[in-house]
């Protein structure tokens, strides 16, 4: 792929850049406040953000990969089209935004396979990829794998290994793996190991809370240590300081979602200068042609308990 000027400038190894594509009234800290049975009714703002993040690539030359909701995608079909149109991967994030070990495999499938269907009829692109809502495949979901694999997806990116008190695989492997038999490839999110420490290293409410500089050391210890590409996400509401306030929320969920969400576009900008980023599919190209007998890769030690934000 030939790259700008601007492209050739930047430090390291290209890594993905990801787009959760889900609403603020979506999120798991809001779960309680804000049931399905009531989206509908709630102003929607993720169409315009998700506008100000076309932009904001556009204006870096940044390629990405969207990991859309299937009810968000029924609604704002226009801004899927877009996605797709500018040259960034669309992919699943499952229709409702629903935790997968929350869900028996069979609902689990016809999450993902509503979703896939949806956002390939309004895309007009092949949908490769799936992430679980709140990074939520995990020791109690196992199987979640080979469903996807059996929905027709060719990777997923649902597994974070750390400890939290929402999520996480310590011991799962900390790069691209096949999961037991299946013909999926698991792409996880990011860490880097510190003192024996698997340390969050990928993004969300991480990245709004430590200083730029401490994430950017972290992400070019990967590179030059591991000699492997990081994944970065982040959630079209992190950019949108004007959204409601949730009174309702508890105070640990108020402050996981709402930390230093004034300052998070100018932190993103400044990432999306100082590293290569592309999308998913390209970034791992070679992890998703390999064969599906290839070993899967040893996993990581367990990490002790971690203060965390949200997903």
């Amino acid at each position: 792929m030939n790259r700008s000027p601007r492209e050739q400038g930047r430090a390291g190894m290209t890594n993905a850049m990801t787009v959760d594509v889900e609403d603020y009234f979506q999120v798991q800290a809001f779960a309680n406040v804000f049931p399905r049975s009531k989206w509908a009714d709630i102003p929607r703002r993720v169409e315009a953000n998700v506008d100000r993040i076309l932009q904001l690539f556009a204006d870096t030359g940044v390629s990405a990969t969207f990991f859309t909701l299937g009810w968000i995608a029924e609604r704002h079909g226009g801004m899927v089209r877009r996605i797709v149109a500018a040259g960034h991967e669309l992919a699943s994030h499952g229709y409702f935004h629903q935790r997968a070990d929350e869900q028996d495999r069979a609902t689990f499938t016809e999450d993902v396979t509503r979703a896939m269907a949806i956002l390939e009829d309004i895309g007009g692109v092949q949908v490769r990829g799936y992430r679980a809502p709140t990074f939520s495949i995990g020791p109690r979901s196992p199987w979640a794998f080979d469903a996807l694999a059996e929905a027709g997806y060719s990777y997923s990116s649902s597994v974070f290994p750390i400890r939290h008190d929402l999520y996480g695989m310590p011991d799962a492997p900390r790069a691209p793996y096949r999961p037991g038999a299946s013909s999926l490839i698991e792409i996880p999110m990011t860490t880097v190991r510190v003192a024996g420490r698997n340390l969050p290293c990928a993004g969300g409410g991480y990245f709004r809370l430590m200083p730029y500089a401490l994430f950017r050391f972290g992400l070019r210890r990967v590179h030059h240590a591991e000699q492997r590409s990081g994944v970065f996400y982040f959630h079209p509401w992190e950019i949108d300081p004007g959204q409601p306030r949730v009174a309702e929320a508890p105070p640990l969920s108020r402050f996981r979602h709402g930390v230093n969400i004034a300052r998070m576009e100018g932190r993103l900008t400044r990432l999306l200068r100082d590293f290569q980023w592309d999308r998913m599919d390209r970034v791992f190209a070679g992890d998703l042609s390999a064969p599906a007998c290839a070993p899967s890769r040893p996993a990581s030690n367990p990490t002790p308990r971690l203060v965390t934000l949200d997903a």
